[in-house]
This record gives C-alpha cells, sequence and structure tokens, in this order.
C-alpha cells in the first residue's frame, strides 16, 4: 500500500521524504548555468535562453545586499535575490551572533545558510528564475567559499566582487543596526582580507564613487562580460 509523503505510518511516524527532495520540488543536481542573451542595450534583460546564477561577493557595508536586490529588481527577466545574511537570521531560538565570537555553533549556521541558499537557487534555476546571491567570501578560504558555492549551485555560478574603499565601508557599517553592525577593527580586517581579491582574475566593482543604479548598471555590466568570457574560478 501506498502512503502520501508525511501521512501516518503502521508503524508510527509519517513517511520521510525521498533523497533530494525539499518540499515538493525534487533538487536538480548542480549544473552548468545556462546564459541568458542579452538586449539590444548590452544588458542581460533581453531575449532569455535560461536563467544565470550571480554571486556577489562583498565585505560588511560594501553595499551588496542592497545592489544585488536593486539589480534583481529592475530585471526584465524573472530573477531572484537571496541574502545570507537573510537565511541566516531564519534561526530565532539557537541564533549563534558571530559578534559574540566566532564559535563552531556559528561557523555551523553560517555553513548551513550557504547550503540553503544553494538549494534554493538551483530550485529558481530549475524553474526558469534567475538569481543573485549575496554574501561575504573570503579569498583564504577557497574550500568554504568559491568552491563552496560552487558546489552548492553549480559550475556556471557567475562571481562577482565588490569592493569600495575602507572609509566608505566604515561609513556605511556606522549606519547599521543590531547585530549586523560591527565594530571598526572588525570592519577594517574583513575589509583587507577582501583585498586578497586583486590578482585572483574575479571582476571587481570599486562602488566607492556610485549610488545604487549606477552601481547595478556595473554589475550587469560585468556579468555580461563574466558570461561571454567566464573568468577561472
Amino acid at each position: 500500500m501506498q502512503h502520501a509523503v508525511g501521512s501516518p505510518q503502521p508503524g508510527g511516524g509519517p513517511t520521510p521524504p525521498a533523497a533530494g527532495v525539499t518540499g515538493h520540488f525534487p533538487l536538480p543536481a548542480a549544473a552548468p548555468v545556462q546564459r541568458e542573451a542579452p538586449d539590444g542595450g548590452g544588458s542581460l534583460g533581453g531575449g532569455v535562453h535560461g536563467p544565470v546564477a550571480v554571486l556577489l561577493i562583498g565585505a560588511a557595508g560594501a553595499g551588496k545586499t542592497t545592489i544585488a536586490r536593486h539589480w534583481a529588481e529592475h530585471r526584465t527577466a524573472p530573477t531572484a535575490h537571496i541574502s545570507l545574511d537573510d537565511v541566516r537570521e531564519w534561526v530565532r531560538s539557537g541564533f549563534a551572533d558571530p559578534q559574540a565570537g566566532w564559535n563552531e555553533r556559528s561557523e555551523a549556521q553560517y555553513r548551513l545558510a550557504r547550503r540553503t541558499c544553494g538549494f534554493a537557487a538551483r530550485n529558481f534555476l530549475a524553474n526558469g528564475v534567475s538569481c543573485i546571491i549575496d554574501d561575504a567570501v573570503f579569498p583564504d578560504r577557497p574550500a568554504v567559499g568559491l568552491g563552496g558555492w560552487k558546489r552548492h549551485v553549480g559550475p556556471g555560478l557567475v562571481p562577482v566582487v565588490l569592493l569600495p574603499g575602507l572609509e566608505v565601508v566604515l561609513t556605511r557599517n556606522a549606519e547599521r543596526t543590531g547585530n549586523r553592525r560591527l565594530s571598526d577593527e572588525e570592519v577594517a580586517r574583513i575589509h583587507g582580507r577582501m583585498a586578497g581579491w586583486y590578482g585572483s582574475g574575479l571582476p571587481i566593482i570599486d562602488n566607492s564613487q556610485l549610488d545604487v543604479a549606477a552601481a547595478a548598471a556595473a554589475l550587469d555590466r560585468v556579468v555580461l562580460r563574466s558570461l561571454q568570457g567566464p573568468p577561472t574560478w
């Protein structure tokens, strides 16, 4: 006798979902991300051959979440914005706040959030929806940084680094509230580590003098160039 997922079983307890299934959406295996055809103006909002996935990398205060949201909202092709910090903060009771000190619990919650974002991205892509993920990925931790995102989403993921000057980052961080506001010392340390992306071959946008719309337009151009000749990472 067949039982629906979640229905009571004679032995008690619901039937576990099939492996690789989240809700009613089967998770596809990680595969190269298809690229979208640009429109006549050189943006990625025109004729669509397939969805694209972008990873926007930046330090706290770089503006990556705001720019990623703006980029996703102003495309003509269906596009989702996935913020790792938002997903990480889904944990309410037992949330491991990194401001209280980095430890195994905060590390585990970051890893869990990254996997969850990867699952979401793959489901969006499988259903024809492009996506942009923002995360503070460090160049000196490839196994859990770009390597991890490549495993979670697929080798076609387009990474772009957002790296304004330190003074800009410090000013933006000072305007933050709650657990997303860091000390000046921590912001400077993170910014210094992010500078390691120079020379990596990844595209870097210095948005120190750009407003949100201009930075999103720059991101659009960079993504288009990356799809035409993907960087090695």
